[in-house]
């Protein structure tokens, strides 16, 4: 008797297990890839660029660039103080008059050069975060498919956390699958150059 009930009651018990373990599965997945399961989750979003490829990638470049820019400073600088002994001897065999145009002219070319090396540094300094930005762009599929695998509805910025516990972080999770999904940027940059 207990064999028949048991018979009859496996299609509708079957299919109780098939339901549950659907409604189960994502959150058990989750948790399985590493992703914490909250509300509300944290990130920490200048670690996840520093720390990504596309960052190290980016940070790398910069810096290079900001060496060969304080080499070219350092060299416009000894330029400019062999300019200025010259100016200083030729002063002691000129007139006033004869000797404010060479100044004024040196002034100006001073000047020249300091704005210009200034705005070198702007750019720089734009390019770094447009770089940011379009990591955020390149990044935000990824943080949207973690955000929904955490079953959070929000992702707050870990620096304005005054407590969490870091089981809530997905920062990690989030350099991995970003690594994984655009490695350092590279082809997707020159890609949107082209």
């Amino acid at each position: 008797m207990l064999k028949t009930v048991f018979m009859k009651l496996q299609g509708p018990l079957w299919a109780l297990c098939a339901f549950l373990t659907l409604v189960f599965w994502e959150p058990v997945a989750a948790q399985q890839l590493g992703v914490p399961q909250s509300s509300v989750v944290t990130l920490s979003s200048e670690r996840l660029f520093a720390e990504s490829a596309f960052g190290q990638r980016v940070l790398r470049e910069i810096e290079a660039e900001g060496v060969l820019l304080g080499e070219e400073n350092e060299r416009i600088v000894a330029e400019l103080s062999r300019e200025e002994k010259v100016l200083t001897e030729q002063r002691a065999t000129m007139t006033a008059e004869e000797f404010r145009p060479l100044a004024d002219a040196f002034d100006e070319k001073v000047q020249s050069h300091r704005e210009g090396q200034r705005a070198k540094l702007d750019v720089l300094a734009r390019r770094s975060e447009e770089a940011r930005q379009m990591f955020l762009e390149l990044a935000r599929p990824v943080l949207i498919d973690l955000l929904r695998e955490s079953g959070a509805s929000i992702i707050i910025e870990r620096s304005s956390v005054f407590l969490s516990s870091d089981r809530t972080d997905i920062t990690d999770a989030a350099i991995a699958r970003i690594n994984a999904a655009i490695g350092d940027g590279s082809a997707v940059e020159n890609g949107a150059s082209e």
